[in-house]
């Protein structure tokens, strides 16, 4: 475990965020994807601005920008966040151009709405083996970091016509890199 300001300075654009929190909604989903992640986003930082964010599909929000260490402070009502979280990285380097693909897909979506039929979704086709998913312009957490992926020419694959952080978080091409306080 290493204290945020000690790898801040290490931490890349493209780099990944996976959480896990301890709130009713992380729980579910990390029982029905079988996950100790319930949450992914792409850390984006702006070497200018000195800033290191996470471009993230967020349930009550959308797709946002948010600074890190917010997130690690001030999650809830001026509340740290609760749970665990951890940086890891795709264990080849991308080429830059095909990293700001990724990213400016994912600028270009902000302030789109999160699915949240799509989580009920995913959870029927789980529970249930029924249903389908249904292309739309909203987002999961897991949907944004696929999609803006996609743009540099990194699929992730899906489980059962559903992707989660899990599946991002287990693919072969990702590696841990910090746990953070």
């Amino acid at each position: 475990m290493v204290p945020y300001e000690k790898i801040r300075e290490h931490l890349k654009t493209g780099h990944l965020f996976f959480s896990s929190g301890s709130y009713a909604f992380s729980g579910i989903i990390q029982r029905l994807t079988k996950s100790a992640w319930s949450h992914v986003a792409i850390v984006y930082k702006d070497y200018e601005l000195g800033r290191v964010m996470i471009l993230e599909a967020e349930p009550r929000i959308g797709i946002r920008l948010i600074p890190l260490s917010k997130y690690l402070r001030d999650y809830k009502k001026r509340r740290p966040y609760k749970g665990q979280i951890v940086i890891a990285k795709l264990n080849f380097d991308l080429e830059q151009e095909k990293m700001n693909r990724a990213i400016s897909f994912g600028l270009d979506e902000l302030t789109r709405p999160y699915d949240n039929w799509e989580i009920l979704r995913i959870m029927s086709r789980i529970l249930f083996k029924v249903g389908k998913r249904e292309k739309n312009k909203n987002y999961i957490c897991s949907e944004l970091v696929r999609d803006a992926f996609a743009k540099a020419g990194v699929i992730f694959k899906l489980n059962d016509n559903y992707i989660s952080p899990q599946e991002i978080w287990r693919d072969a091409r990702v590696e841990f890199k910090y746990r953070v306080l």
